[in-house]
């Protein structure tokens, strides 16, 4: 028998690869302690309303880290500043914009000293392979990093571990997993223009759609233009 790891402190977005893998660790030895999301002074906040709720279905604890003013003095930063969201495929291409210089050291630093401070000795993110290009902060390296800097600040006082099961993992790897769990994905939030319904064009979106259909799992989610991803993911095939 598996020994119980205790529970784990789970970063959550409210997005479909946090939302799965706090249903996955829900699942698992160990369980869940809480979420813990940020409020890092984004353009929007359904995300945070879609963590909640995932908090909700599955009776932990929730918290919301404020590091919204540090969020507005990042400047140039799609998701931060007044850059436009582009639309179209995600790549290097249309993601960069997106960029948020260090905000998984931050949101991390915060989690494990919200772990430490508990006595929980697992924190849990969802960085997967089609994050690797964009952000430097969801490779491996940085995994590894993260975690060295963390046993040497922590020395002494806590032993807490970054769990990244998803780290190798595709977008549609985490689809399957999502459809296998029985995650509900219109209870997930993408989107990064934050209106009313996803809007089916941006990065996010075009990504969230083809990977759900690559993965057979049916998508309920509403989205303002349902087909813009299958031309822009013909473009991008055309382009090779």
């Amino acid at each position: 028998m598996t020994a119980d790891p205790g529970p784990a402190l789970v970063v959550c977005s409210g997005g479909l690869d946090s939302v799965t893998l706090a249903h996955r660790l829900s699942t698992e030895p160990g369980g869940v302690a809480a979420l813990v999301t940020f409020d890092y002074g984004q353009r929007h906040r359904k995300e945070i309303e879609f963590a909640a709720r995932c908090a909700k279905r599955l009776g932990v604890a929730y918290e919301v880290i404020d590091l919204s003013d540090v969020g507005r003095r990042i400047a140039g930063s799609a998701l931060t500043d007044s850059e436009d969201v582009p639309d179209g495929h995600y790549s290097s291409e249309t993601m960069a914009v997106t960029v948020v210089p260090n905000r998984n050291p931050l949101m991390l630093t915060a989690a494990f000293a919200l772990a430490g401070g508990r006595g929980i000795a697992r924190v849990a993110a969802a960085m997967h392979t089609g994050d690797h290009v964009i952000y430097p902060d969801c490779r491996p390296a940085f995994v590894d990093a993260f975690q060295a800097m963390e046993d040497t600040a922590l020395d002494g006082v806590a032993s807490i571990n970054l769990e990244t099961p998803f780290i190798h993992w595709s977008k549609t790897d985490i689809a399957a997993e999502a459809g296998r769990l029985g995650v509900p994905i219109a209870e997930t939030w993408s989107c990064y223009k934050g209106e009313a319904v996803h809007c089916g064009r941006c990065g996010t979106c075009v990504e969230r759609l083809e990977a759900l259909h690559d993965a057979g799992v049916e998508d309920p989610t509403e989205y303002a233009d349902r087909d813009f991803w299958r031309e822009e993911i013909a473009r991008w095939q055309g382009r090779s």
